[in-house]
């Protein structure tokens, strides 16, 4: 998956069984992840939670790579599941897929019998096949509807919350989930231009945010609606409340040497996957305590370099990631 939302587009590639014709995405640090999850997942029995799992690239390659391992995929875009099912259509037998958000985990892991597992990828933002389809609304390099929601069965649509939200309200999306330093402004054009005509399509809103921003600021940064866009997708997807959820849920599913590893595509995803690792890779007890009493040792063990970042020559095959950061952590023991 991916953040970029003006990301350059990927042709379609042929799966490995020779078919075209559909977007396939290209998996953002491939031999990494499987590297991590490595020691986990060659254990007898293992078994590995996809939560994100798009058009299923990265679960294709862990089901050839560990031919004894158990996958359950998770998406909440129907659209991913029946596209990533005949991806994975000859590992059938060793593939479970359900349609939840990832934050519902515990449920999910509880309804197929496994409420433990050995290892956990997420790679978050939104999928390939999301930002190429037009008709979704999350790229703004085309005209398109204003939808923006993962899974278009439910939920507020992006348009919902551009002509529905007061001024502080589309403010505080704006600022807090964009990180947009003219937000107000912003905000001010919509709740006016709305009174005149509703939003309804991408093309008018990127107008409407370029005449927001002065034009020093249009200059650098690449497209000026791109923080706009990010905001709305966080907000109607609650994705940064569903992650600030879903990573304890996590942690708490791995075994004793079981691994997570979680890719995030900008600063705010990343905080929160740093802050819920560290904070169990670290121990509580006093700092003058000569020994960390049994039971008190840190669960976690951090095993990625820091936030790790794609090769150049990765960016260059795959420029979607560019802005990835890669942690990961192995349980090292059970909670208290």
């Amino acid at each position: 998956m991916t953040d970029p939302t003006d990301a350059p587009e990927v042709a379609d590639r042929p799966l490995p069984d020779g078919r075209a014709g559909r977007p396939v995405h290209v998996p953002v640090l491939l031999e990494r992840c499987l590297a991590l999850l490595a020691p986990a997942l060659e254990r007898p029995g293992a078994v590995v939670v996809d939560a994100t799992l798009g058009l299923g690239g990265h679960s294709e390659a862990l089901l050839r790579r560990f031919p004894e391992v158990l996958l359950v995929g998770v998406d909440r875009d129907p659209a991913a599941l029946e596209l990533s099912a005949q991806r994975l259509a000859a590992f059938a037998s060793r593939t479970l897929l359900v349609h939840a958000v990832y934050d519902e985990l515990p449920r999910v892991l509880d309804e197929v019998d496994h409420p433990r597992v050995d290892g956990i990828l997420f790679d978050l933002g939104v999928s390939s096949m999301q930002l190429d389809q037009a008709g979704r609304g999350f790229a703004y390099a085309q005209d398109a509807p204003l939808d923006m929601r993962m899974d278009p069965t439910t939920g507020i649509t992006a348009a919902e919350v551009l002509n529905t939200y007061d001024v502080r309200d589309l403010t505080r999306v704006l600022r807090e989930y964009g990180e947009e330093k003219f937000a107000r402004r912003i905000a001010e054009s919509v709740v006016r231009e709305r009174a005149r005509t509703p939003f309804d399509s991408s093309a008018r809103l990127v107008e409407l945010v370029r005449a927001s921003i002065p034009a020093p600021a249009r200059r650098t940064g690449g497209n000026p609606a791109k923080r706009t866009f990010q905001a709305l997708r966080i907000e109607v997807n609650a994705e940064l409340a569903v992650l600030e959820r879903a990573m304890p849920a996590a942690i708490d599913a791995l075994t004793v040497g079981g691994r997570v590893v979680v890719m995030s595509y900008q600063s705010l995803e990343d905080r929160i996957v740093k802050r819920a690792l560290m904070s169990r890779a670290t121990s509580h007890v006093p700092h003058d305590m000569p020994v960390v009493p049994v039971g008190h040792e840190p669960e976690l063990r951090i095993v990625s370099r820091g936030s790790e970042k794609a090769s150049p020559a990765e960016i260059a095959e795959n420029p979607r990631a560019a802005s990835v950061r890669l942690r990961a952590a192995e349980r090292m023991r059970e909670a208290a």
